[in-house]
């Protein structure tokens, strides 16, 4: 293995030839051997593009030489493009202000560029990876800054897209189901009659307004911290930087991101990713009800509420041949229960504020991230792999809907509550259905009884 040396304020290291990261990176590689879990490269690639928006605005500012503010422009075009995916190794588990993570990018970005312009690797002179691609920054308005735009753009770009899908698959199933009259359960135990259609209907809504609730809870997202350097007062850069950055970055991305109004909040402060984060956590509660539901509504096959059927998609047990388990549900309570965690995590850590600046920005970056992609990913499986192929077994749910007592509560109109609740508990102890009872019993006419125990009257 060939080696080149770099050097830093706190000494050489050597460093694989191939290796476009430096010397910082090095450092951070020995010092972090923790969990093995970098950040995502979504994240990566949001630095990256801040990187490249502030050469744009230096080279403006007259603060940067054109020919290698463009060529740090291109070296960080060519990260985008995904070719150095690989030079991007440091663990989540760092330094809070993520710090490596911006030296990370600053030196594979300045290493590159020294290669555009006919140098070697390392050679400071022609692209310094602190002077050259960080100017104007700090680790202290970039991280938080890619914490945000990181977000928006998966949330834009994957998520929403992924739920607005299975909201439509929801409310088409709505549609189907909406002949199909079953009993309505409260406490787990029979209730009035509804169809099928009503309880998908719910679902459908609930992701709806989940949607909504992320739409709004991005709007803190979209200001910028950027300008502020180390501790919001722009300490070391042209008092233009942050807006012209912004502005670069909006046109990069379409998105409309602003700097921030108050400079000192948006490093000290990550409120505005928790409240995001409690978006997602509630989605996560929807489609925690939603998978349970559909759990229970699919039990069975035979002995079973059984109402429903989904899609058989591998054998369920090792053991007991034929069993076919619900294994899309079962994956999305999984999900679930994993983001109201990482949401937990991320309200702890972004307590953690200490005076000027928040110290746990790796692992708000790396949860917020991780969140948003199982979700937009369990959000497609329940659609094409569970929901678009549900059946629904009416003959099953009509003959609940016949031989449930509920059917009883308009009858408490005609003949009061304690009447009819001893013709309810009468068709229990008999095993009955209510109706027979209440013909029997002679309390009303046919007319009467076949349209006040209608149950599509009921609804």
């Amino acid at each position: 293995m060939t080696y080149r040396t770099e050097k830093d304020s706190l000494g050489e290291l050597k460093i694989e030839i191939d290796k476009y990261y430096g010397v910082q990176t090095a450092r951070a590689l020995k010092n972090f051997n923790i969990s093995g879990m970098a950040l995502p490269i979504d994240f990566i690639r949001a630095v990256t593009l801040i990187k490249m928006a502030a050469a744009t605005a230096n080279t403006k500012l007259g603060l940067l030489e054109n020919k290698l503010g463009d060529a740090i422009i291109n070296a960080a075009s060519e990260i985008l493009e995904g070719k150095y995916d690989d030079q991007f190794p440091i663990d989540i588990y760092q330094t809070g202000s993520g710090t490596s993570t911006n030296m990370n990018v600053n030196e594979v970005i300045a290493n590159r560029t020294c290669e555009l312009l006919g140098g070697n690797k390392g050679d400071k002179t022609i692209c310094h990876p602190n002077d050259h691609v960080n100017m104007g920054q700090s680790s202290n308005d970039v991280i938080p800054s890619a914490i945000h735009i990181s977000a928006v753009l998966k949330t834009k770009g994957l998520l929403i897209p992924q739920l607005e899908k299975l909201q439509k698959v929801l409310e088409d199933k709505a549609e189907e189901f909406s002949d199909v009259i079953k009993i309505g359960r409260t406490h787990l135990m029979d209730a009035t009659p509804t169809t099928l259609g009503n309880e998908f209907s719910s679902y459908a809504k609930q992701i709806e307004l989940s949607i909504n609730r992320i739409d709004q809870s991005l709007e803190g997202l979209y200001e910028l911290p950027l300008g502020g350097t180390a501790i919001g007062t722009g300490i070391n850069t042209d008092k233009q930087f942050g807006e012209l950055t912004i502005k670069e970055i909006s046109s990069l991305t379409n998105i409309s991101f602003v700097q921030s109004d108050n400079l000192f909040e948006g490093l000290a402060s990550k409120d505005a990713v928790v409240f995001f984060s409690g978006s997602l956590n509630t989605l996560a509660c929807a489609i925690m009800k939603i998978a349970n539901d559909l759990r229970l509504l699919n039990s069975g096959p035979r002995c079973g509420i059984s109402e429903i059927t989904l899609p058989a998609l591998q054998p369920g047990s090792s053991i007991m041949p034929g069993k076919v388990n619900p294994v899309i549900p079962e994956s999305a309570i999984q999900v679930a229960a994993t983001v109201m965690g990482m949401h937990q995590t991320i309200s702890i850590a972004g307590s953690s504020g200490n005076l000027e600046l928040n110290v746990m920005m790796p692992l708000i970056a790396y949860n917020i991230l991780f969140m948003i992609e199982i979700l937009a990913n369990i959000a497609s499986h329940l659609n094409y792999k569970c929901i678009k192929g549900i059946v629904a077994n009416r003959e099953k749910c009509l003959n609940y809907v016949e031989w449930s007592m509920a059917l009883v509560t308009p009858l408490a109109k005609k003949i009061g509550y304690d009447k009819a609740a001893e013709i309810a508990h009468e068709a229990f102890e008999k095993n009955k259905t209510v109706k027979e009872i209440v013909a029997q019993k002679g309390i009303l006419s046919t007319e009467e009884l076949e349209d006040i125990l209608n149950p599509w009257n009921m609804i």
